[in-house]
């Protein structure tokens, strides 16, 4: 029998999108991506993510594509570009369904000027057929919201806010390079609430340097007292092969393996009992919360947010290093500024890279977003969808056994001549193990070296 601590520091992509980005590649080009966007149609419902690669300082775990700046020069350049990459984008649509889904992601997106985030909501609205009840959310960083800001936000129609928290102790916080005291959080949390945004979702972590059991118990607690509706607890990833600041990092303080196990299972629990409903792999809701829903109904999806009620079909990425999904594939948005500005003022869509899907890719997508999502998979009837053969899965069946031999997964026969995946209560937190059984790419490129990943746990 493997133990649980061998699992946890399995090295598994994380599958906010298969195939994984690491394996996008620059074969997708402007004028593919252009193509791809023809093909939309007006039975296709749209969600839109808008990318700001800027903060006013950088925190030492932050695994964003994001850079500091004191000034606002170069936010409102970015503002302008952005609204021209919209603009060109549209271009190439003839026709669309409504957008369902508006998220801004960073860096702090909330650091644009107020008249920037006015004009470009606005442009939204003028160039898309955006939802009356469309879900419009916003990270933001705590130590930047005033009642100004909510106010604005709330004026372009943000309607959910997730508030980076991390974790309330001072030496962990210290340790990672983000300084924000509880009632800091707790006054950013009234601003939103005072202008009409209760849809707060608290980003927590475990694993970061100089956290405890003490700390994070205390920690879940000061989060309960401030009552998000979604509370999402990740593992801190440390990356410094991908993000150098991360070697800021005191690596003597980062919890050991077991430890780290520990920490995951102290804040769950807490969260549990707490009366959260538990939400994939590292989410949590409170029962009547949009995502408790879903999840309850089978709906719950899982994209490069992490998990999310979002239901669009096509999802458009706009700004530095974004990442859409359309039917035919990926794309990713070119990664350094100037690129993307010099692509964008030339009229060309600022593609860097993607992937066009095949069939078994869209079988074993949808297999492992299953599994991640809703714990389970009807293998026969997600080949019968994709045009597929259950044989097409034999070797990742095959690959299942150990964890089905331990108890945390169960391959059941079917009287359909079909087999189902279910992942058990005990190996839900092991979940992304399971899905890895199903990519076809991890094994080849993490024997040749090209891919390095995060902890299971």
């Amino acid at each position: 029998m493997t133990d649980t601590l061998s699992y946890a520091m399995r090295n598994v992509p994380r599958y906010t999108s298969y195939p994984t980005a690491p394996h996008f590649h620059s074969g997708v080009t402007s004028e593919i991506y252009a193509d791809w966007l023809g093909n939309i149609s007006d039975k296709d419902s749209l969600s839109l993510y808008l990318h700001v690669p800027y903060c006013r300082e950088l925190c030492h775990y932050c695994g964003c594509h994001t850079k500091a700046t004191r000034k606002d020069a170069p936010l409102l350049t970015y503002a302008k570009t952005l609204a021209q990459e919209i603009d060109l984008t549209v271009r190439h649509i003839h026709s669309a369904g409504k957008v369902r889904h508006i998220h801004w992601g960073g860096g702090t997106p909330s650091m644009l000027p107020r008249q920037s985030l006015i004009d470009l909501t606005g442009l939204l609205r003028v160039l898309f057929n955006v939802d009356e009840a469309v879900e419009h959310a916003m990270e933001l960083d705590p130590r930047l919201v005033s009642a100004d800001l909510a106010d604005t936000l709330a004026t372009i129609g943000i309607n959910r806010a997730s508030l980076g928290v991390q974790d309330f102790d001072t030496g962990v916080q210290k340790a990672i390079g983000r300084v924000q005291p509880y009632p800091v959080v707790k006054a950013a949390s009234e601003h939103l609430r005072a202008a009409g945004i209760d849809a707060l979702n608290f980003d927590l972590m475990y694993g970061l340097p100089g956290q405890n059991r003490k700390t994070i118990l205390e920690t879940v607690e000061k989060t309960l007292d401030l009552a998000p509706g979604r509370i999402a607890l990740f593992g801190y990833a440390h990356v410094p092969w991908i993000r150098k600041h991360q070697n800021l990092i005191d690596v003597s303080l980062l919890p050991a393996a077991a430890e780290r196990l520990e920490l995951a299972d102290v804040a769950r629990e807490a969260l549990l009992e707490a009366g959260y409903v538990s939400i994939g792999l590292d989410h949590f809701a409170n029962p009547s919360d949009s995502m408790a829903v879903a999840l309850a109904d089978g709906s719950l999806k899982r994209n490069f947010q992490g998990y999310t009620t979002d239901q669009g079909e096509q999802l458009l990425g706009f700004g530095v290093s974004s990442i859409g999904k359309l039917t035919n594939g990926y794309i990713q948005n070119m990664p350094d500024v100037g690129g993307w500005r010099r692509a964008v003022e030339a009229g060309n869509l600022p593609v860097s890279k993607g992937l066009a899907l095949s069939a078994d890719d869209r079988l074993r997508g949808q297999i492992i977003e299953d599994l991640m999502t809703n714990y389970t998979s009807d293998l026969g009837q997600a080949c019968k969808i994709h045009g597929m053969d259950l044989s097409d899965l034999s070797q990742s069946i095959g690959a299942l056994r150990e964890l089905e031999e331990d108890g945390l997964v169960e391959v059941n026969a079917q009287n359909t001549g079909s087999t189902r995946i279910d992942v058990t209560e005990s190996g839900r937190p092991y979940v992304r193990l399971a899905a890895a059984a199903f990519d076809s790419y991890l094994a080849a490129s993490m024997a040749e070296g090209k891919v390095r990943h995060s902890a299971a746990v």
